[in-house]
């Protein structure tokens, strides 16, 4: 284990890759405990060597950004339903969201754009046909943040004690309905001139599903430390950025923690000009898996996973 900032640590996932078939037992367990480690302390973690490339990375960036520099007029076909409260296909408007509420902070809404990508497509949803292979593409990577995801929740499971199988079906539904899990691409424009007192590109908050993944680009995410302070996490070519959400929090009884993060603006009048790229995937449980505290403390009521979704973007939205 390799430590990279002095808080959030680089974990080789080559014993666990996508396409790895020979497994080794004693290297998926020794990899178990490491990702604990990490999940139980700063609840991040940059991983390498897992299967996804740099160049798909760089595919969905790019196809994204086709689809941001569409007139605003245009994008708003495609914009998210937001009339319930739950995780929606489509697209997000500039200072559209305010993470910050999250946290219960007075701040400016968020300067940043985005589109949910949720499989299978409901009533009023479809992609925009103004980006030829949008779909194909985002679909490809979706598949393989799933597939990473499977992997990283059984390896989690393990840590805590629990049976991989059991934990793993309650996430049988994910692209297929009844569940949240998404993949989000954010795009950050360069900073305006004027903006509001205290904005920023995203505040602070906690992500509120199991686990995160994270691509990025540019510069901006910053992690909180257990006094508060904040700790840049920068990208690292040839990583994925993980972190625990609240739901697993909950879920584990606190023994994985869910940390602060948020996107600040550009220090230096040179990078306030430059844009930022992201893409996450959110990773929930099924809408009906009930969430007990899987030691058996009870330290926590059990709670539908979809109800508890459903309280924590009211906060976000209203």
């Amino acid at each position: 284990m390799e430590d990279t900032n002095g808080y959030i640590q680089m974990i080789d996932f080559s014993a666990y890759s996508l396409g790895t078939t020979d497994i080794d037992e004693a290297g998926v367990e020794a990899l178990s405990e490491k990702l604990m480690h990490s999940f139980t302390t700063s609840g991040f973690a940059y991983l390498k060597n897992t299967g996804i490339s740099t160049e798909e990375v760089t595919t969905v960036f790019d196809i994204a950004d086709q689809f941001y520099s569409l007139p605003v007029e245009v994008k708003q076909k495609y914009r998210r339903n937001e009339t319930d409260f739950h995780e929606r296909h489509g697209w997000v408007c500039m200072e559209g969201e305010n993470l910050g509420k999250l946290d219960g902070l007075d701040r400016p809404a968020d300067l940043k754009e985005a589109f949910n990508f949720k499989p299978p497509l409901t009533g009023g949803d479809s992609w925009p046909s103004e980006v030829p292979d949008f779909e194909e593409t985002i679909m490809d990577f979706f598949n393989k943040c799933h597939d990473l995801a499977k992997r990283l929740l059984e390896l989690v499971a393990r840590g805590l004690g629990t049976e991989p199988a059991d934990f793993l079906d309650m996430f049988k539904n994910i692209g297929k309905g009844r569940n949240s899990s998404h993949l989000r691409s954010i795009h950050y424009p360069p900073v305006p001139e004027v903006i509001k007192e205290n904005q920023m590109r995203c505040g602070e908050h906690t992500d509120f599903g199991c686990m995160t993944l994270l691509f990025q680009d540019n510069d901006g995410l910053e992690v909180a430390k257990a006094d508060g302070e904040f700790v840049a996490a920068p990208p690292i070519p040839g990583t994925v950025v993980i972190n625990i959400a609240d739901t697993l929090q909950r879920w584990s009884a606190d023994k994985v923690v869910s940390t602060k993060h948020r996107v600040v603006l550009p220090y230096t009048p040179e990078t306030r000009g430059t844009s930022r790229r992201s893409v996450t995937f959110f990773t929930h449980p099924d809408f009906d898996a009930v969430m007990t505290c899987l030691d058996g403390s009870n330290k926590y009521p059990p709670v539908r996973a979809e109800d508890y979704v459903a309280s924590r973007l009211r906060k976000m939205y209203l």
